[in-house]
Parts: C-alpha cells; sequence; structure tokens
C-alpha cells in the first residue's frame, strides 16, 4: 500500500495459491501421462486470473472459457470412444478436481458437457450422429445439454412426463425440463422422453432424442437468482410440439435404464469435484492463519484454529482416499454404482462442513469473493444435490446394504 493508516497495516491477504496438499501421499504414485492432463488443467485454472470470481458475481457464463476446456481437450472426463482422447478414471478426475478447485462452475461445465452430455452420445448415439456432433461436442465447438429433470420430476426423475409422440416419420416432443446446463446456450441438447406410440414395443419407454436447440418450439429459458454456480447457465425448457425426424432417436438409448447409466458414470466425478471445493477450502484456510494477525499473533499461533485444521486436514484427506480407490476400481473395471454413490455421498457432506469450518476460520473476510471460500461454500450446495440427492444416495445405499428398498 502507499501509506498506513492506524488500524490497516495491510491491503489484503495472498491466500489462493495451491498447495498440493496430499497428506497421505495418495497421489504420489500417479503415472506420467496422467500427471501431464492434470498440470494442464492446472495452468488452465491457473490463467483465470480472478476472472470466474468477477463472472460469478454477475451471473455470466463465459462461453469462450468452456470453448477453452475444449481446445485444451480436458471435456473427456473419461468417455471412452475410439475418436476421442482417452483418460483414465484417475486423470478424468484429477481434472474434475482441479478445475473445481479453481472454479464450481467450470467444474460443472466439464460435468454437463461432457459427462453427461458427450457420454450420451457416445454410448448411444447412432453411427452417423457421431460421425457429426461427437468431436463438435468434445471441443466444445457445440454447447451440449443433457434433459431429463422437469419442473415436476427431480428425484424421481424415473417419473419423467415429457413424451415423444410417432408423427409420420418423426417424433413430436413435448413437455418441459428444469435444471439444464447448457440447455439455452444455442447448441444440442440431449432429451429424455416417455414413447407415446401405441401398439410398439417401446411404446411408454423412456428414450433419448438429439434435439437442436433452434428448432421451432424449443424455447430454452436461462434460471435467474441462484445462489449457487451463478457462472453457468442452466435453462427451464419447454417443448412446444418440437418436430425432429427419426435420425434424432439415439438407437442406443432404449429405457430409463441406459439414463441412469450415465448418471451413475458422472457421480464419481462429482465425488472428485467435492475435493477439489474442499482443498481450495482448506488451503485458503492454512494460508489465511499463518498471515491473519490478531491478539499480536498469526492465527497458526492459536489452539483453537490449530485444531480446526487438523479436522479440516483429516477430513480432505478421506475424500482422496475415496476419490483415488474409486478411479482403481473403475480402471479395474469393477466399480458398482452404489460406490459412486457412497463416494458423492460422503464428499459433498464432507465439502460442506470443510467449506462451513474454513468460513468461519476467515471471519468476515470469509464472505468475500477475493477469498473464493464464500463462492465454494454455495457452489458446494450444487454438487451435494445434483447427480441424486443425499436422500436418494442414501437410500440407493441402504437397498444395496440391506436387500430391501425403502423407495416410496
Amino acid at each position: 500500500m502507499d501509506a498506513q493508516f492506524p488500524g490497516q497495516s495491510v491491503d489484503g491477504y495472498d491466500v489462493t495459491a495451491p498447495l498440493d496438499t496430499d497428506y497421505y501421499a495418495v497421489f504420489a504414485d500417479i503415472s506420467p501421462d496422467d500427471r501431464d492432463v492434470w498440470t494442464r488443467a492446472r495452468a488452465f485454472v491457473e490463467g483465470l486470473d480472478g476472472r470466474m470470481a468477477a463472472a460469478w458475481d454477475a451471473a455470466e457464463y463465459p462461453m469462450d472459457l468452456a470453448r477453452r476446456l475444449g481446445e485444451l481437450d480436458l471435456l473427456n472426463d473419461g468417455v471412452a470412444h475410439p475418436a476421442l482422447t482417452r483418460f483414465s478414471p484417475l486423470a478424468a478426475g484429477l481434472v474434475n478436481m482441479e478445475v473445481s478447485r479453481g472454479d464450481g462452475s467450470l467444474g460443472t461445465v466439464i460435468a454437463v458437457q461432457g459427462g453427461l452430455a458427450l457420454r450420451t452420445l457416445a454410448l448411444f448415439g447412432s453411427e452417423e450422429q457421431q460421425h457429426r456432433w461427437l468431436l463438435p461436442i468434445a471441443r466444445a465447438e457445440v454447447p451440449a445439454a443433457f434433459a431429463l429433470t422437469e419442473p415436476d420430476h427431480g428425484s424421481d426423475s424415473v417419473s419423467l412426463e415429457t413424451t415423444a409422440r410417432r408423427h409420420g416419420e418423426g417424433w413430436i416432443l413435448r413437455g418441459a425440463k428444469k435444471w439444464i446446463g447448457n440447455g439455452a446456450a444455442g447448441g444440442v441438447t440431449f432429451v429424455w422422453a416417455r414413447i407415446d406410440d401405441e401398439g410398439t414395443p417401446h411404446h411408454g419407454a423412456v428414450r433419448c432424442f438429439l434435439v437442436e436447440q433452434s428448432l421451432p418450439g424449443y424455447t430454452g429459458t436461462v434460471i435467474t437468482g441462484k445462489a449457487s454456480l451463478r457462472a453457468i447457465h442452466q435453462a427451464h425448457i419447454t417443448l412446444d410440439d418440437v418436430h425432429v425426424g427419426d435420425d434424432a432417436l439415439l438407437p442406443g438409448a432404449l429405457s430409463f435404464r441406459d439414463a441412469s447409466t450415465v448418471l451413475h458414470s458422472t457421480r464419481s466425478g462429482v465425488a472428485w469435484s467435492a475435493l477439489g471445493h474442499a482443498t481450495a477450502c482448506y488451503e485458503t484456510a492454512l494460508q489465511y492463519a499463518g498471515e491473519r494477525v490478531q491478539f499480536g499473533k498469526p492465527l497458526a499461533r492459536f489452539q483453537m484454529v490449530q485444531e480446526r485444521l487438523a479436522q479440516m486436514l483429516a477430513d480432505l484427506t478421506s475424500m482422496q482416499l475415496y476419490c483415488r480407490r474409486l478411479a482403481d476400481l473403475e480402471s479395474a473395471g469393477v466399480l458398482r454404482p452404489t460406490q459412486a454413490s457412497l463416494a458423492k455421498y460422503h464428499n459433498t457432506r464432507t465439502a460442506r462442513r470443510i467449506a462451513a469450518t474454513a468460513r468461519d476460520l476467515l471471519g468476515g473476510n470469509g464472505i468475500l469473493l477475493e477469498y473464493g471460500v464464500a463462492q465454494h461454500m454455495a457452489d458446494i450446495e450444487a454438487i451435494h444435490t445434483y447427480e441424486g440427492t443425499e436422500s436418494v444416495q442414501a437410500l440407493l445405499l441402504g437397498r444395496d446394504i440391506t436387500g430391501v428398498s425403502a423407495f416410496a
């Protein structure tokens, strides 16, 4: 500062640098290829230079940064396809973690564009659909959305009411979707709808359609007033008799079970994203404790502060262990959906606790966007809910360990 005044000895605190916290050396033995991917994600995050905090504050969606993720080949999310760069489960997780450490909205771009939309196309799309759309989506040249949940059906999305009615050589889509990332971004949307075609084997089944957002009858309205993930736009979509051809139907998506397959895959990504948020909160709190002076000494010299930091480190290390084990199980081809549910359940709950402790440790400065903790704390609330709420994950786990379903 140019001048000092009584009661103001510092302008601020430099507390947001990455510290690579890894107390149990959970990531010490990763391969050079995986580390290269992680380094690429780190360089992207370090180049944001405070831009996402401003975008979050203004509720603006910086599409150029989403495209930059595509240019850097960071949207893969472990999707397997001959035309795509193959990321190991560990590399995909590290990208989710690192980008979420930098900003939760960009972490959600990966979840939506790569984890949901790209994965749906790679798993269930026709050869022609993949030839036209796969690489443009992977590069974020075309924004892509995954439209499953509806205003009336969130946790019970299996009961979705959007219909696809046979009409000549195509289909008429009618219904509404809500909380659809990229749903108003001017690209394409993978719409899950219930088939209305009496007398055919697929009548009543849930199937998926690739819908261009420019089609007549498709309206995507950005949801405003969000207190979480403010720098990515989610949309309320209405499908007012949208006409699509037979070539819009994804031939491999035959039931709601296929939508669940996509969601199961992305739950691992949510666990990694939660780890990124929690890492940022812990490392900010640790650095702040070393710089902030109260009662004549740094906060780090107070017993209560050290106890809080120790608890945060214990929680963070447990999250790292969950994520690493998830990646190992997936690499071995033995990861079960409920194991991903357990990691999501544990990590988002634990990230909330770490964020709350970090915000408390920063005192009044904890609510300022420049220090990041408040933003991460708010964004964690969204990832705690999406890809299956805490209650849904608990019921999935309860059914698995007891053999008894408690779903209503």
